[in-house]
């Protein structure tokens, strides 16, 4: 049975063409295109032991496990016939015919019974089907044992001598996991303390070396090694701190040319690149002297203090004289990376911007890896027809409708003393009198009247709180406005109340008026003539008290004046006579206001009211 299982399941074309109807014809599921679990295991059993079956043939004949059984006439490179057992194997696993999981427990197989050269090739061949592998489907399922299996491989390997190789499965491992795979991050921050730097503790014989250097410089390896040790032990740091100043100070006497730089060829080191120093004491003089070499050892101490400045889960007690310290040896050693030559500048910015983005990974750690990966937003299908309607707002628009809502939510909101009210008139105009002072000095572009918002607000304050200095804005502009209790003496008067020519016209009209009504009323009542006359002697007695306390006032100020005429000559003067005395008295009156004699004089109105 296991043989025509092996010729059916072997047979040349496309996998997609046979293979499940091979397993159909062997299993005999109950279901035609999915395999039960115990279907699952049998067929799993199987293929195992028809792989174990093939790698003991390969071996027998000598050759290459992933070679074996290939024809002469192939031209892909794996066309043997294990790796067309994994193939069909693998298109089963992907379209759902059988358990995921299958093929990841056959690379396992295959890989703990090959060599080490052998499982070269096999893993050359899971890098050639990474992308069919990492589907969910199967990653699911087989990611715990191709992990297992890639762990085994490490350990496996040599770390000096098969560098490139580890390098490949680290490589595979970050693209096959995903970016937040908790397994993949060293979540306690474990250093790995069993990979010592071995170097020589007593000094050769013959050699001229000063061993108490060579000693002192590889030591530091110890607490590269563990950095965590220094944090917490004062005497440690000590020690560390005057090993690294010993070697600072030799890299400071023995700089490097530019010459010395040009001649070593970082391209042709990097072929020949080994994983561990070389610590003999015969090489230390020309290790001093290599550039790629004193690059190492500065970038390990950039690294450490690093790691001793960062935080982490239990923030680091460190002492306010052990981060001086770090700090200056941190600008040393910086200043050293940046004359070693060549491109030490160039150099020094990569490892710098290096350590800062390791920074992102720092926290991401201590934070517990969150998932980088988002689910994508699902986006909702609109049907055919169907259209979109706009939210409508309460108020017209969210902004108002979200104000509308908070202030129902709080009705205290209008009284609370805090809120922005509107301010008194005399605060809102003394940036403006301030401007109007002379002793101030504020240049005219300056001013307040210049700001066309500033004076449009305070007329709406003034229209609202301050009526009569709102009605100065016609004849004295913005600044009649402001009031008169903030303006400085000297630029009051200017501003203070003076009739104006339109008052005094109006006051003129007013007293003619008035007179001309008392000569109507004289003519168009003759059947109360009597009772006129006496008004009129009345009025004439009046007048003449007047005129003869204007003539004594007059007589007074005046030296060698006209005598003032007798109280029975203005007796029998007509009433045409007085009415024109009345107005030349109020024209007396107006021009004695003109020229500025406002307090202690006779009111021309109250004295009209009074005749009339």
């Amino acid at each position: 049975m296991m043989e025509a299982f092996r010729k059916a399941i072997l047979q040349d074309g496309p996998p997609e063409t046979f293979a499940l109807k091979t397993v159909q014809e062997f299993i005999k599921p109950q279901k035609q295109t999915k395999l039960a679990q115990d279907e699952n295991q049998l067929l799993e059993n199987m293929l195992r032991t028809l792989l174990q079956e093939l790698v003991s043939s390969a071996v027998q004949s000598g050759e290459e496990i992933m070679l074996y059984g290939k024809s002469i006439d192939a031209e892909d490179e794996m066309h043997g016939v294990i790796p067309r057992l994994l193939d069909v194997v693998l298109y089963l696993c992907e379209k759902e015919h059988v358990e995921g999981g299958m093929i990841f427990q056959l690379l396992e197989d295959l890989t703990e019974m090959s060599t080490m050269r052998n499982c070269e090739d096999i893993f050359r061949y899971i890098e050639s089907k990474q992308d069919i592998l990492g589907k969910q489907e199967l990653f699911a399922r087989g990611k715990l044992v191709m992990l297992r299996t890639c762990n085994q491989l490490l350990r496996r390997l040599s770390k000096a001598n098969d560098v490139v190789f580890c390098g490949r499965i680290l490589m595979f491992l970050a693209h096959f996991f995903p970016l937040s795979e908790r397994s993949a991050v060293n979540i306690k921050g474990v250093f790995n303390t069993s990979n010592e730097t071995k170097y020589e503790k007593d000094p050769p014989e013959g050699i001229s070396v000063d061993f108490n250097f060579y000693k002192t410089f590889w030591s530091l390896q110890e607490h590269f090694c563990n950095p965590a040790s220094l944090s917490n032990a004062p005497i440690k740091w000590q020690r560390f701190t005057a090993s690294l100043m010993v070697v600072l100070n030799t890299f400071d006497a023995q700089p490097l040319s530019e010459e010395e730089g040009a001649e070593n060829n970082l391209e042709e080191e990097a072929t020949t690149f080994n994983i561990k120093y070389l610590t003999s004491s015969k090489l230390m003089g020309l290790e001093l002297k290599d550039p790629s070499f004193r690059r190492h050892i500065l970038l390990q101490c950039l690294i450490l203090f690093d790691y001793l400045k960062a935080p982490g889960k239990n923030d680091k007690d460190l002492s306010e004289s052990m981060k001086e310290e770090i700090k200056s040896c941190e600008d040393r050693v910086k200043k050293l990376l940046e004359v070693t030559p060549p491109k030490g500048k160039d150099f020094l910015h990569s490892i710098e911007h290096m350590l800062d983005r390791e920074k992102n990974w720092v926290w991401w750690k201590r934070d517990g890896c969150q998932p980088f990966e988002k689910q994508p937003i699902e986006k909702k299908t609109v049907h055919d027809g169907a259209k979109k309607r706009r939210p409508r707002w309460r108020l017209g628009n969210k902004e108002l409708s979200q104000l509308w809502k908070w202030a129902d939510q709080n009705p205290n909101a209008m009284t609370n003393p805090q809120r922005v009210r509107t301010p008194a008139i005399t605060d809102y105009w003394k940036p403006l009198a301030e401007d109007m002072d002379e002793s101030a000095g504020i240049e005219a572009e300056y001013h307040h009247k210049n700001n066309r918002v500033y004076c449009w607000k305070g007329l709406r304050f003034s229209a609202r709180q301050d009526l009569e200095g709102f009605s100065k804005f016609t004849e004295h502009g913005i600044e009649g406005v402001v009031p008169l209790e903030l303006l400085p003496l000297e630029v009051r008067s200017k501003f203070q109340g003076k009739p104006s020519d339109r008052s005094k016209r109006a006051r003129k009209e007013e007293m003619k008026s008035a007179s001309h009504q008392v000569e109507e009323s004289q003519i168009a009542t003759p059947a109360s003539e009597i009772e006129g006359e006496g008004n009129r002697a009345d009025m004439e007695a009046s007048v003449a008290v007047m005129d003869t306390d204007v003539s004594a006032a007059m007589g007074n100020n005046s030296q060698g004046g006209t005598p003032t005429p007798e109280p029975d000559e203005h007796q029998k003067q007509s009433p045409d006579i007085d009415v024109g005395q009345e107005a030349g008295q109020v024209e007396e009156a107006d021009a004695e206001v003109e020229t500025g004699m406002v307090d202690g004089e006779t009111d021309p109105e109250a004295e009209s009211d009074h005749v009339g």
